[in-house]
């Protein structure tokens, strides 16, 4: 009877103390939206935190000793499975384009897209225009221009296309310089330094850009002397024998705007399904360490990504897309670059971590930095103006690619490019910060 007793006053002061939530002045917390914080990306993979030496572990034929060994601690994050595919940078380009096309027509509401074509939708937080209905290719609009109706609104599309003599006779072509992506971030180095003092403003920490995303496809010209690359700059971008393909002719610049319009597209879907605030964090570029780390793909001192110190598997093939022997770029499978998927993914599931194209990180190219940098999460940034010296507007790139040799595929070697040049062997992926420890437990 007693420990019955006892049982009930226990229950029945549990029971108050619910119903008070926290009434009764006891410290009860205030807690977010709870959500299950187990979910990765569409398209990525779970990298998880660790301790590894990250740097040189072999020959330095160039002599540069900017690649020291460190035991360096990585937290967790997500990154792409592939680099971005044409097909995916695309969808970027093609929201741009439809967005500026809604402002140029002042009614978006006579040319919205459902999955039936026919009605107001939302998506990513903005809406779009149905581009086959009122393009060329849609409705013989552009032969009825002038008799009203979606003829007469269609017509205010005009300033999109080449005219005069920019324009080919007989052909009807999107000017893309117009296709500019306009964002704002906040700029976490000006804020750590600024922050306290009183007279200073958080506008004085937000950095504005208009950048211009379009692919520069003219760098497989511009790239190659005396070569016949025309049939690439046609095609590559957008014929849809290359949307597996990884973009390239993408500056850094505009990898870090697509970074943004992505984590835009997210955030968009995820207030539609009301969905925590807070739940991922933004899309980004790796920074070097993160990139080599999970290129390593949780091994130790491997020269490259494959885990063995060999360019070619037991079989004799080659592991990579790059440039093997004296120019033979056909016997490893591809000439120019291949898709994203090809050749085996490193132990962490991730595809082309060296070879094919190499990659833009965050992080900028600084052969000084090395001895000032934290043993955890290790990164130097530099936020170059566009008055800067060129030389603070190097960023690292990784992985090497498929004109280079194989030195440049090492899981320590880096180079660089300046962050406004446009490569035909230079892609991207992104990577999003794991909001947690480690995913596992």
């Amino acid at each position: 009877m007693k420990k019955i007793y006892l049982l009930a006053i226990v229950g029945i002061t549990v029971m108050l103390a619910s119903c008070g939530h926290g009434g009764q002045g006891e410290l009860v917390g205030a807690y977010n939206r709870k959500f299950k914080n187990d979910r990765i990306p569409l398209g990525m993979v779970y990298v998880p935190p660790g301790h590894t030496v990250l740097g040189g572990a072999d020959e330095d034929i160039t002599f540069s000793q900017n690649l020291p060994g460190r035991m360096t601690t990585i937290s967790a994050f997500f990154m792409d499975q592939t680099e971005i595919s044409n097909a995916e940078y695309r969808q970027f380009t093609n929201w741009v384009r439809d967005s500026i096309a809604i402002v140029m027509m002042g009614n978006p509401q006579q040319f919205m897209m459902t999955p039936r074509g026919n009605a107001a939708a939302a998506v990513g937080g903005e809406k779009y225009i149905n581009w086959k209905a009122v393009g060329p290719n849609g409705a013989n609009i552009w032969r009825n221009r002038g008799r009203g109706g979606a003829a007469a609104q269609a017509s205010q599309l005009d300033g999109m296309y080449y005219s005069g003599l920019d324009a080919l006779p007989g052909k009807k072509e999107l000017d893309v310089r117009k296709f500019e992506y306009s964002y704002a971030e906040l700029n976490m180095e000006k804020a750590a330094i600024g922050h306290k003092d009183p007279n200073s403003k958080r506008q004085d920490y937000i950095d504005r850009y208009t950048i211009a995303i379009y692919p520069d496809t003219m760098v497989w010209k511009t790239d190659y002397s005396y070569s016949q690359n025309d049939p690439m700059v046609r095609g590559y971008y957008n014929h849809p024998s290359y949307d597996d393909y990884p973009v390239v002719g993408v500056s850094w610049e505009q990898a870090k705007a697509f970074s943004h319009w992505r984590t835009r597209l997210y955030d968009g879907v995820a207030t539609a399904r009301k969905m925590p605030v807070g739940s991922r964090s933004d899309y980004r570029l790796p920074a070097e360490t993160e990139f080599e780390y999970a290129a390593r793909g949780g091994n130790t001192k491997t020269k490259y990504p494959w885990g063995g110190p060999y360019i070619r598997n037991t079989k004799g093939c080659l592991q990579a897309n790059f440039k093997p022997g004296r120019g033979d770029y056909s016997s490893d499978g591809g000439i120019y670059t291949v898709g994203v998927r090809s050749y085996f993914p490193n132990d962490y599931g991730l595809y082309n971590m060296a070879g094919n194209v190499s990659e833009w990180t965050i992080t900028s190219y600084n052969k000084g930095a090395s001895p000032l940098l934290h043993d955890l999460n290790p990164n130097f940034t530099y936020d170059a103006g566009a008055n800067d010296s060129k030389y603070k507007k190097r960023k690292v790139v990784k992985g090497g690619s498929w004109k280079d040799t194989g030195y440049f595929l090492q899981n320590a070697v880096a180079t660089y490019e300046y962050q406004d040049t446009q490569r035909s062997y230079i892609g991207f992926r992104c990577v999003s910060s794991y909001p947690g420890t480690d995913l596992r437990h």
